[in-house]
């Protein structure tokens, strides 16, 4: 996978528009559509203690998640990114989609702490690798750098 790549067309996706939610809509269409094996693909918003549905590829999806709940919340938790080879062994792993079997999530910061998370989900065990985990943190750096949390005047 060329990470690089995708991370160049977020970029010129930006150009155009950096409030998040149209950001992340069309990012999360260009990970859904660039990375095979993926069953689902998206973001949840930081609001409170809970994290709340962003924008998504993929099926219908939980609404909100605890902090620390699941493989989202631990990652908005821990500050770090969580890369999970088979979420059945996860604790307390929330599952929205039964069919999915590996999960990646990674942080997304604003003024120094975590504003969003990126989700990637996989009915592929064992799906995400250390490229991926270094492709997909730099294109949440790309993320993080670009969006305003601001709507449009």
């Amino acid at each position: 996978m060329d990470y690089d790549l995708l991370c160049d067309q977020l970029a010129s996706l930006a150009e155009e528009e950096s409030w998040y939610v149209p950001l992340m809509a069309n990012a999360s269409a260009l990970l859904y559509e660039t990375l095979p094996r993926l069953n689902w693909a998206g973001f949840y918003l930081a609001r409170g203690e809970e994290l709340v549905l962003g924008p998504f590829q993929g099926k219908t999806a939980c609404i909100r998640i605890a902090k620390g709940r699941g493989v989202c919340g631990a990652a908005w938790e821990r500050n770090a990114t969580q890369r999970v080879a088979d979420v059945h062994q996860f604790p307390g792993h929330i599952a929205c989609d039964g069919a999915s079997n590996a999960e990646i999530v990674v942080p997304l910061r604003k003024g120094g702490k975590v504003a969003a998370v990126m989700d990637l989900d996989s009915p592929d065990l064992n799906r995400f690798t250390d490229a991926d985990q270094q492709g997909l943190e730099a294109f949440a750096r790309v993320l993080e750098a670009r969006m305003t949390l601001e709507g449009p005047a």
